[in-house]
């Protein structure tokens, strides 16, 4: 278990099933008048304590942010890397969104990262729940499986479905920050475990996405590494050509590992998302309060 991080609030949220999400959330000092959220969903076999960083920027902008572990990862029930049936992220989700707009009286942002990004995109197009936006950062949209790997994945369905085996990440492809590869590395909460069921419920999602993106009416970031080695970037690029031109922007880093957030140049892809929120109106208004807290 990760030490508490100063000035959140971390509980566990009850799942119907009688699991559990490990949640932590981040408000304000004026949160009780707060409206402007943000979830974050994480990617494969890692957890929401890495994405600290990201959820400072978005409060240091007046943001109440909203970050969680997914089932079978972090401090979540479940096994490793596994899931009940194929929907079980999404209902995750929801809950959790909908617990959070009810807090706020408002629909929040929606961010996610590789598997989380995918998760995030199957969700918003769907409209499980109402949100004012979507951030994807390098979305799991495609994955290169070879012919064998494909072979293995269908006759693990059959056998074995459930069962974690090994995702075969490799972690020197994240970032070409060494420091945060070796964090990763040593990582308690990190595993390595993939199930059968979870593979075929993110190619599933990768489906749903692209084939209803056309229909999505909602302002859509993506911030994608093309030199990215876990991922294959072109479903990015197909999403990104299916969304409608007028609500979407697409900003490819070249030289970028998967972890743009945990680059040497992230600055870079912090300003850019700073840049997109304020053009899509999506800032907010902070109280005299709040702006006092930052301030000091």
């Amino acid at each position: 278990m990760t030490a508490h991080i100063e000035n959140t609030h971390e509980f566990e949220f009850s799942l119907a099933d009688g699991g559990h999400l490990f949640v932590r959330d981040w408000p304000l000092a004026d949160h009780a008048n707060a409206r402007d959220g943000v979830v974050i969903m994480h990617g494969l076999g890692e957890h929401c304590g890495r994405y600290a960083h990201v959820a400072r920027f978005f409060n240091a902008l007046g943001f109440v942010v909203r970050t969680y572990d997914h089932r079978g990862h972090g401090q979540s029930s479940g096994a490793r890397g596994s899931l009940p049936d194929g929907e079980a992220l999404l209902r995750d989700a929801r809950a959790l969104i909908n617990d959070f707009s009810d807090q706020l009286h408002a629909p929040p942002l929606l961010f996610g990262h590789s598997m989380g990004g995918l998760f995030a995109a199957r969700f918003a197009t769907a409209g499980l729940a109402p949100l004012r936006g979507l951030i994807l950062s390098s979305p799991a949209l495609a994955v290169r499986l070879s012919t064998s790997e494909a072979f293995l994945l269908k006759l693990a369905t059959a056998l074995f479905p459930s069962v974690g085996v090994s995702n075969g990440l490799k972690p020197r492809y994240l970032t070409h920050d060494a420091e945060v590869v070796a964090a990763y590395r040593n990582d308690s909460l990190v595993h390595t475990r993939v199930s059968a069921r979870l593979v075929n419920s993110m190619q599933a999602a990768m489906q749903y996405a692209h084939d209803h993106a056309p229909q999505l009416q909602l302002p859509v970031l993506l911030q994608v590494a093309e030199d990215d080695h876990l991922v294959d970037p072109m479903g990015s690029r197909q999403f990104a050509a299916r969304l409608p031109e007028t609500s979407s922007k697409a900003i490819f880093y070249a030289g970028f590992y998967h972890e743009i957030y945990n680059e040497l140049d992230a600055t870079r892809v912090f300003d850019d998302l700073r840049t997109w929120l304020d053009e899509q109106g999506l800032m907010p208004v902070l109280s005299n309060a709040t702006l006092t807290s930052l301030r000091s």
